[in-house]
């Protein structure tokens, strides 16, 4: 499940992702994280428990919750990217639920909230240089149950359009 991504995806979006955020914030880095996948509308990242351990033996709680938090912050990203947009990423809100411990290794899968989309987001983003969206994300366990999950609101502003309407 974990390791660097193959070769072949050396320059895919995923890829520059799961770089920055190893290389820009420092506990993505201390955590291990990978960037697992991503279809266009869900992003998995994943870690493994060795340098996510609590006293214990299971996943520590904050790094459920920093996986979870940065998985919905990529997925945005990753769709504004997608769009050509270089507007910045910040999460608004959120509320965690933890359901059951974690043993082994951990992902996390964020996706919009259900009825929300990120063309309306754009829309928004477009019209007014900001805009945010509902994600939510979960880390499955082996059974398909989640261990835990986030409810979170990110917001994109552009920085641009912002900084003009202010002028």
């Amino acid at each position: 499940m974990l390791g660097p991504l193959p070769a072949s995806a050396a320059s895919s979006p995923l890829h520059d992702l799961e770089r920055k955020l190893r290389e820009e914030i420092p506990l993505a880095r201390a955590m291990d994280l990978r960037a697992a996948g991503y279809d266009g509308q869900t992003l998995t990242l994943a870690a493994p428990l060795p340098p996510n351990i609590n006293d214990k033996g299971c996943a520590f709680g904050g790094s459920l919750a920093s996986l979870m938090t940065l998985a919905g912050w990529g997925l945005v990203r990753l769709q504004l990217q997608a769009r050509g947009s270089d507007a910045e990423v910040y999460v608004a809100d959120s509320s965690i639920r933890y359901l059951a411990p974690v043993w082994g290794d951990f992902g996390a899968v964020a996706r919009p909230v259900e009825g929300e989309s990120f063309d309306a987001f754009f829309d928004t983003l477009q019209a007014r240089g900001r805009a945010r969206i509902g994600i939510v994300c979960e880390v499955p366990l082996p059974d398909g149950t989640a261990a835990a999950s986030l409810a979170a609101r990110f917001v994109a502003i552009d920085p641009a359009r912002v900084r003009g309407a202010a002028s």
